[in-house]
């Protein structure tokens, strides 16, 4: 049973470096000591070099640019605490790459998120932080808790403190299954809403963009979206938008997994700019002029300390402590861009 309440201890996975090290900063405290080895021939060993005996780890990795690999990471974390005797393991997983398998949508195939929460469960998790699922219904796979964080307030944020929310701004989904994400985002933005109309062909990672639902003559739109790896779509969708007489486009992520060369369409294209938060590393991102992140790390650490007290979750979203969190966020931002 999860009892919580003890001595916090961030660790993180081969991946979460980075990320976890913004939280540390956040709450305080320092990094655990352990590390991640790699044999030649792929074989994945993880070692804690301090004692964690009656202490609540929360472990850090993002699964997403090599998810095969990083999950059997994560797995022998949980393992490789609770068998030293930790009070409770937390995974958290910013990124978490399998939520897009979500259900059996043709024959024959697995339901790769309930495969992932069950092995998560039996290497022995207490409890799960993540934001922004693909399909947030993914939560309801796991017996443990989770809590799920949305990224949508630091983009809002972020949108609003470029000065372009006014009559003209048009919030687009990129597709019919993003409706509702888009939605959110112009309530909160208070504006209207475009749809892209999109088929995909098969597993193909692009889709084609065949029209837009949506006034957006003369319009500056904002396409938003849970992430994107070729970048295909989101390119689509503003040449399409451009098409259609759009002043500027400029797009938000909750997560960046574009590859090199999606980053490279992204350049090419009447994007503006691309805003997203950091539960991955982008080293390719570096060296874009369009791309810009802003950290949830001050987000994830606040969801720690929140735990940690036995608070609800819901305190994080009050005023007062919101509005700490994104001053926290793009203080941070500054050495991201």
């Amino acid at each position: 049973m999860y009892t919580g309440s003890g001595i916090i201890k961030i660790f993180a996975g081969s991946t979460g470096k980075p990320f976890a090290k913004k939280m540390c900063a956040y709450l305080g405290t320092q990094l655990g000591d352990a590390e991640t080895i790699r044999f030649s021939e792929g074989n994945i060993f993880v070692r804690v070099n301090e004692s964690i005996r009656d202490k609540d780890v929360y472990i850090v990795q993002p699964i997403g640019r090599q998810p095969n690999d990083e999950f059997v990471e994560l797995l022998f974390w949980i393992d490789a605490f609770k068998r030293a005797s930790a009070n409770s393991v937390t995974a958290i997983i910013p990124y978490f790459s399998y939520a897009k398998g979500d259900k059996k949508d043709e024959p024959r195939v697995s339901i790769r998120a309930r495969v992932c929460a069950d092995c998560i469960e039996v290497a022995g998790v207490d409890r799960i932080i993540t934001m922004d699922l693909h399909a947030p219904q993914v939560q309801g796979f796991f017996k443990k808790p989770v809590d799920h964080l949305y990224a949508k307030e630091l983009l809002c944020e972020y949108i609003r403190r470029q000065g372009i929310v006014n009559e003209d701004l048009v919030v687009v989904s990129p597709d019919a299954g993003s409706a509702k994400r888009a939605r959110e985002y112009a309530t909160e933005l208070n504006c209207p809403v475009a749809i892209g109309d999109k088929m995909r062909f098969g597993h193909d990672e692009n889709a084609k963009v065949l029209e837009i639902i949506g006034d957006v003559k003369d319009k500056n739109c904002l396409v938003i979206d849970d992430f994107s790896i070729s970048g295909g779509t989101l390119v689509d969708v503003s040449y399409a938008l451009a098409d259609k007489g759009a002043k500027k486009i400029y797009a938000a992520l909750s997560h960046n997994v574009l590859s090199e060369e999606g980053i490279k369409k992204v350049e090419e294209s009447p994007i503006e700019f691309l805003v997203s938060t950091d539960t991955l590393e982008c080293p390719a991102a570096s060296f874009s002029k369009k791309i810009r992140f802003i950290s949830a790390a001050p987000m994830f650490a606040q969801a720690v300390k929140i735990i940690h007290d036995r608070a609800p979750m819901s305190t994080m979203f009050e005023q007062r402590v919101s509005k700490r969190l994104l001053d926290m966020s793009f203080a941070e931002q500054q050495t991201l861009i």
